[in-house]
């Protein structure tokens, strides 16, 4: 089992996220990936950087560590051929460092270019279709192509990686663990479901990753940890499918009035007790997934960070 870090997007500028990215790899992190959004969950979180700007100045300030999208949607704010223009240059900046990790998108970012939100059906179809067109890119050569709903003409990459970097596609259900059976080299998820990992892996191969994100939030005590948990990332408590379809900030703020501070600490692990943070990393590693990326909710990053080098890594090795 690899253990990496969220780079969150949503809570951080362009240049801290640079400089946790450096801490990241300083502390023993296998690996980061770093949130695509063009607007924060809730407005206490405050940013929104462009991710592949920030992904050229981490390839610059690391050498080890290795960098992933969690994730990309190439269906609507960005055509395909461009997310596979970008992600092949940051590949190339990153050479055996980079992975594209892609979904099928949340309205909260790509309404922002005024096309109509599809149904969850149609977005999964435009997303397998995508993940074609930039594995046709890949490969090289000349690609025009005239799909149900995209259209490519006579495109060529020519900045390429020697290799293609993985493709890894967000899971949540059913229909998306088929679809990643289908097209992806890896998944990506946020609950430990072993039957997700199992049938994506009869489809892929036992060998195919999995990935998945914990939140935590690491302070002195678990009473200041709740509080942050519940000020910067209330949204860990939505259920379901509704932050698929929320489009702004201030509307989740509205669906999040009624959250309760416990209702956060039930899907955050909160606090400075090693023994919760190792437990739930376990849970996805029984569950199937190799590799498990922290999401430490809150400003206090490097906190976090010596609670990983002193106490919590050691327990894990």
């Amino acid at each position: 089992m690899e253990v990496g870090y969220t780079l969150s997007s949503e809570e951080h500028g362009s240049a801290a996220l640079v400089a946790q990215a450096r801490r990241a790899e300083e502390a023993g992190m296998a690996f980061a990936s770093i949130s695509d959004h063009f607007h924060p969950w809730i407005e206490r979180q405050g940013e929104s950087p462009f991710v592949w700007t920030v992904l050229g100045a981490v390839s610059q300030a690391t050498e080890r560590l290795r960098l992933m999208t969690g994730v990309t949607c190439p269906t609507m704010r960005m055509h395909p051929a461009i997310v596979a223009q970008a992600a092949a240059t940051a590949a190339a900046l990153l050479p055996g460092r980079f992975a594209l990790g892609v979904g099928s998108g949340e309205l909260l970012n790509e309404h922002v270019v005024g096309e109509r939100w599809p149904a969850v059906a149609e977005r999964q179809e435009r997303l397998e279709e995508a993940v074609g067109v930039i594995r046709r890119l890949w490969d090289g050569g000349t690609v025009s192509h005239r799909g149900r709903h995209f259209r490519v003409d006579r495109a060529r990459l020519y900045s390429l990686p020697p290799q293609p970097p993985p493709l890894l596609v967000a899971v949540a259900g059913p229909r998306s663990v088929e679809l990643a059976g289908r097209c992806a080299d890896g998944i990506v998820g946020t609950s430990p479901i072993a039957d997700s990992v199992r049938r994506f892996r009869d489809a892929a191969g036992e060998a195919a990753p999995a990935y998945g994100q914990l939140h935590v939030c690491w302070a002195e005590d678990e009473a200041a940890a709740r509080r942050t948990a519940t000020e910067w990332w209330p949204n860990a408590a939505l259920r379901g499918t509704a932050f698929l379809e929320l489009p702004l900030p201030a509307h989740f703020e509205a669906a999040l009035e009624t959250v309760r501070e416990e209702d956060v600490a039930a899907a955050v692990v909160c606090g400075p007790d090693p023994e919760r943070h190792e437990s739930a990393i376990r849970e996805f590693l029984d569950a199937g997934y190799d590799h498990v990326y922290l999401h430490q909710v809150g400003p206090d990053q490097e906190g976090f960070f010596r609670f990983w080098e002193c106490e919590l890594r050691p327990r894990l090795a």
